[in-house]
């Protein structure tokens, strides 16, 4: 399942990359994500909580930055098990780009599930993929404009 977005976040590029980079941010923003660490500059470890209609499973697994071009784009992707539940795999390229005094996030997302999450139905599972991944990035343009104004 592929989809695609844009958030306008009131704050510079700049802010906007470092929040990108930062776990504490992104433990926030991931829904249901219950830990977040960095094991190195381009991988963090991270557990998730994810409610599929019935069924809910916690992931854990690495995320990992490739293609980085700072403070630009870059691509995260996630691997995680889920135990009986199954395996989830996605990836999203995230572009930023300058608008003024503010910053538009360009993403296209892919997921994959496997295991009794694929057996829920392809409608299903697109429209909670696509509800999660709009919610972090709802809720990530939320605490970059609150991190500016703290600032």
């Amino acid at each position: 399942m592929d989809f695609t977005g844009e958030e306008r976040i009131a704050a510079p590029r700049d802010a906007v990359w470092a929040a990108l980079n930062d776990p504490e941010i992104m433990r926030g923003c991931i829904p249901g994500c219950q830990n977040i660490e960095r094991l190195s500059p381009d991988t963090f470890e991270a557990t998730i909580k994810v409610k599929f209609s019935l069924l809910s499973a916690t992931f854990h697994g690495l995320l990992m930055l490739s293609n980085v071009d700072a403070p630009r784009r870059y691509t995260l992707s996630a691997e995680g098990k889920g135990g009986l539940a199954g395996f989830a795999r996605g990836s999203a390229d995230v572009m930023l780009e300058d608008a003024g005094a503010e910053t538009v996030l360009h993403y296209r997302a892919r997921a994959e599930l496997g295991g009794k999450l694929a057996q829920l139905g392809g409608r299903l599972l697109d429209s909670t993929s696509q509800r999660l991944a709009e919610g972090f990035f709802s809720d990530f343009n939320a605490a970059v404009v609150a991190k500016m104004a703290a600032d």
